[in-house]
């Protein structure tokens, strides 16, 4: 049987793949478990970002938390990393976030954060699965009555202590500045408008009206093209894109080009250096990320620690060896002096207060790395760990690394989701990395026979 859980909680078509009834077992079993590892009644929160279905998964997760005896506490439509502060405010057991993040909106998901903040480690997922599971098939739990059923608490204004909180992570104020902002229509769409303009912006906004079926829609960190024309016709200094549920930041300098995961770290890297907020002076980044940023890592003086694709990944290397700064090229980035996850409020915040601090443009600041040309191809295969072992894939390796030097790199692997395996190849000559690339893929179809 598969696992329920996946990289990021349980995603797929509401009310399909993620119907109402799988959401009221998931609630029932979360409390059912940290109702075993609590005293008393275990109380959590749930936030969710603005899909048309989020209401109802959010009303099938409060029956299950009720039916067991839980407190359930509605903070509304707020941003994952929200979710995971608060949680640790409220020293509440465990928190649930209802959203598929960049996905479109047919698509919905339910991932959870423990009451410390983080995600939960897979051994917990796995024992909530299991009592999820046990409830399929007929196991009978204790169902409190009378007074002891589960309560509903409705707290809309813990999103004015969210908001308050990510002020708290500047010392700068923006008064002067011009920033576009596109909220994706999705999670943030009243947060990250009230901090900047309390923090004295000018703000032209887009993606600020979801209606349920558009949030990621041509808009927020996946589709920047509006972002950046309007960056373009109002000549504001940055723009500044969430994805659907906020964790994730990407902006658009004043000259119309795309300031990345990548570059966005190298910029708060100098900007942790020059405070003294950086003691390890090490980045924590994942395979994917740019030649170039390596090289602008070295020129800050720094150094890095490469993980597996996946934010997870990045934060137990940050954790296991206590450094502040990671994160992935998709603008996911954690800053642990504040946050136990990727929070892109935060994030676009950082990148205003390098501007502040430096008193420099935003394609400045970007000018610090240089995003070396990059070639990626994803190759359909039957047989993944058998083409990895492939001589001649190697040899196909070797052979594009040896003409690409130093100047260059290769990365082949497979896919963790889906039957391919991916070629990818950085260099200054993009001509030259498709030559390779395409060598290579060549070798690595013969797998799909």
């Amino acid at each position: 049987m598969a696992r329920l859980f996946g990289t990021d909680g349980v995603r797929g078509m509401a009310n399909t793949q993620l119907p109402p009834e799988l959401a009221y077992r998931m609630g029932r079993a979360a409390t059912i478990y940290f109702g075993e590892h609590s005293e008393g009644s275990p109380q959590i929160l749930i936030g969710r970002d603005t899909r048309i279905s989020g209401e109802m998964l959010e009303s099938a997760l409060v029956a299950g938390i009720c039916s067991a005896g839980g407190r359930a506490i509605l903070a509304g439509v707020v941003p994952t990393p929200a979710v995971a502060y608060l949680a640790r405010k409220l020293h509440a057991a465990a928190g649930i976030v209802i959203s598929a993040s960049h996905n479109p909106f047919h698509d919905n998901g339910i991932k959870f954060f423990g009451g410390n903040g983080y995600k939960l480690p897979d051994k917990v997922e796995d024992e909530i699965e299991q009592i999820v599971r046990d409830i399929e098939n007929g196991k009978t739990f204790e169902r409190p009555t009378g007074e002891n059923v589960g309560r509903i608490e409705l707290r809309q204004n813990l999103l004015e202590d969210y908001i308050s909180f990510v002020m708290s992570t500047t010392s700068e104020r923006f008064d002067g500045m011009k920033i576009v902002l596109d909220c994706a229509n999705g999670a943030a769409y009243k947060s990250m408008p009230a901090v900047l303009e309390r923090l004295g912006a000018e703000l032209i906004l887009i993606g600020d009206n979801p209606n349920g079926v558009n949030i990621n829609d041509c808009c927020g960190s996946t589709h920047t093209e509006n972002l950046r024309l309007a960056v373009l016709k109002n000549h504001a200094d940055i723009g500044i894109a969430h994805d659907g549920d906020a964790d994730r930041c990407l902006c658009i300098d004043e000259r119309g080009d795309i300031i990345d995961g990548d570059h966005i770290m190298i910029i708060c890297a100098k900007l942790m250096l020059a405070v003294g907020a950086l003691p390890d002076k090490t980045v924590v980044t994942t395979v994917m990320s740019n030649i170039g940023f390596r090289q602008a890592l070295e020129e800050l003086g720094l150094k890095w620690e490469v993980t597996a694709v996946g934010d997870r990944y990045v934060l137990e290397n940050m954790l296991a060896n206590n450094h502040r700064l990671g994160g992935e090229q998709s603008g996911h980035i954690i800053f642990s002096d504040y946050s136990t996850t990727g929070d892109g409020l935060i994030t676009a915040l950082q990148v205003l207060t390098a501007m502040k601090k430096f008193n420099t443009k935003a394609s400045a600041l970007n000018a610090l790395m240089t995003t070396y040309p990059q070639v990626l191809l994803n190759v359909r295969v039957q047989d993944k760990e058998a083409c990895q072992n492939s001589s001649a894939v190697k040899l196909a390796i070797v052979e594009g690394e040896t003409e690409l030097g130093m100047s260059g790199r290769i990365l082949v692997r497979a896919s963790g989701t889906e039957p391919l395996v991916r070629v990818m190849a950085e260099g200054p000559d993009k001509n030259q990395l498709i030559r390779i690339c395409n060598k290579i893929a060549a070798e690595v179809e013969k797998f799909n026979a």
